[in-house]
């Protein structure tokens, strides 16, 4: 058969880099990693075709050579999704879907012919066996857990490599932690399951055999889920691996808060190639941490362990939720103070959503209080809870939130406070004709056009007189700037908050 692998298009949200992506000539930040592994999967005889709508067009042609289509897809993404199953039925295509979005929503799609729902290394087999026999069913589900040591090597192969930001591997899949707001355990589980290196370094020399020079970014849920592994074993590997590799081959990754606590780990991480960690902070309220089960983040100076970690080389992104029941009127300031005292430049805020799966939505659910589905995006202003707070309240504070911390002044003094802090190691990087276009263009839109030319220029000459080694890190977070404030402009301050 002749499959047509589709990935819907994102919305332009705060995790697209819409805007900032355009400064480096690319389209999207991150290739479709599920729909490549399902590739490797299929049949090696069976013609696959990858069609990334974040990248370029699902054209007519596709369907026309295509027998099958292979949709995956995020909750974000749902009303792409609508749109390509619709078109891919017109064309008279067999659909077969899968991902986060269908887990949880398969009866919206009744156009769908087969959901292949939970981990496709358990489920894709089965259907390709019932398909070959004839017999095959609308739904193949599991309430098993993954081997992913049979998880094979993805089809990068099937990519334009040249329209992508960075490239995305998983060393593991399953967090520790039971934070109630949060899909990960009831989707994947408690337990961290985890490739061998061996599988890791196969996955890096394949990337790096079709000339990926570029960020590495490990999808994983908690990367430090399993911390002895990591140090006896993976990251030692990594570093071994780049030994031999000149070039921009450098890594990113999402952990929990106390990766402050492991000096040796945060080095360990900084040696194999780690610049940058996303870190899930909510809130700077004890309660409110209680209230959410976020016990790894309770009894902590969480601005004081955000520094440690910066200090250890490490940029630290950050997550923030507003909206439990326990947060006073006075959370709102409490939250643009902890942002701007830590020096977390890239500050993803969002209202509390309650996911399918989660605790938080059995228990709204049990309260009465769920008033739609979750959009999947973390910052458009909506929840699909009644919060205890009034709602007029709730979104006038977020949005002050939103309008401060991304302003110009405060954000460029947040650029400075974490250059204070950071201490990267020293890393060879080749300069590419990506990086002079995005200093030409920053030069232009930032610094001659933009709102923000004064502080822009300030920037670039204090970081220059007193860090010169973190000019580039002052130039891309001065370029992620210009991204989320077009994100505000469009989502809060012209589109208003929806219900």
């Amino acid at each position: 058969m002749n499959i047509l692998l589709i990935y819907p298009e994102f919305p332009d949200t705060f995790w697209s880099f819409k805007h900032a992506l355009e400064f480096i000539g690319k389209r999207s930040s991150l290739p479709p990693l599920g729909l490549l592994t399902v590739a490797a999967m299929l049949p090696p005889e069976w013609p696959v075709r990858l069609v990334d709508t974040n990248v370029r067009s699902l054209t007519d042609k596709d369907l026309a050579w295509a027998e099958c289509a292979l949709i995956s897809a995020m909750v974000i993404q749902r009303e792409s999704s609508q749109q390509i199953v619709a078109r891919c039925k017109a064309a008279g295509l067999r659909v077969v879907a899968g991902g986060p979005l269908f887990n949880t929503e398969h009866e919206l799609f009744a156009d769908v012919d087969h959901f292949i729902l939970n981990e496709a290394e358990l489920t894709l087999p089965q259907f390709l066996d019932d398909l070959a026999q004839g017999r095959a069913k609308r739904s193949y589900a599991s309430d098993q857990f993954a081997d992913l040591r049979q998880t094979p090597v993805p089809r990068w192969d099937l990519l334009n490599l040249k329209r992508y930001a960075s490239m995305g591997i998983q060393f593991s899949r399953g967090c520790p932690f039971n934070c109630d707001f949060c899909n990960i355990t009831a989707l994947l589980g408690h337990r961290v399951r985890m490739k061998t290196s061996a599988q890791i370094i196969a996955e890096l020399d394949r990337l790096y055999a079709l000339g990926w020079r570029s960020e590495v970014f490990f999808v994983d849920d908690n990367f430090i889920g399993n911390k002895m592994f990591l140090k006896t074993d993976l990251l030692p590997a990594l570093i071994a691996w780049r030994k031999d590799k000149p070039g921009n081959v450098f890594f990113c990754t999402e952990a929990s808060i106390n990766l402050a606590d492991d000096e040796p780990l945060m080095s360990l991480m900084v040696a194999s190639g780690f610049t940058k960690v996303f870190i899930g902070i909510e809130t700077p309220d004890e309660n409110c941490l209680a209230e959410c089960s976020k016990v790894q983040n309770g009894n902590r100076d969480l601005v004081e362990d955000v520094k440690r970690i910066q200090r250890a080389g490490l940029q630290v992104q950050g997550g923030f939720i507003v909206g439990f029941d326990r947060d006073q009127p006075s959370i709102f300031q409490r939250q643009i103070d902890f942002i701007q005292k830590s020096g977390i430049v890239t500050a993803m805020v969002g209202l509390l959503q309650a996911p399918a799966g989660t605790r938080l939505y059995a228990r709204m659910e049990k309260e009465g209080r769920l008033c739609s589905e979750s959009s999947g995006n973390n910052v458009d202003g909506t929840t699909n809870i009644i919060p205890a707070m009034s709602m007029d309240l709730l979104r006038e504070g977020y949005k002050r939130i939103l309008d401060y911390i991304y302003s110009p002044a405060p954000y460029y003094q947040r650029i400075r406070t974490f250059l204070r802090e950071y201490k990267p190691p020293r890393m060879r990087r080749n300069i590419r004709f990506a990086h002079i276009r995005a200093l030409i263009l920053s030069f232009y839109r930032l610094g001659i056009v933009g709102k923000e030319r004064i502080h822009y220029w300030k920037l670039l000459l204090w970081t220059q007189l007193r860090y010169p080694r973190r000019l580039p890190d002052a130039i891309t977070l001065a370029i992620y700037g210009y991204h989320f404030r077009k994100i505000c402009e469009q989502q809060v301050r012209e589109e208003g908050f929806r219900p």
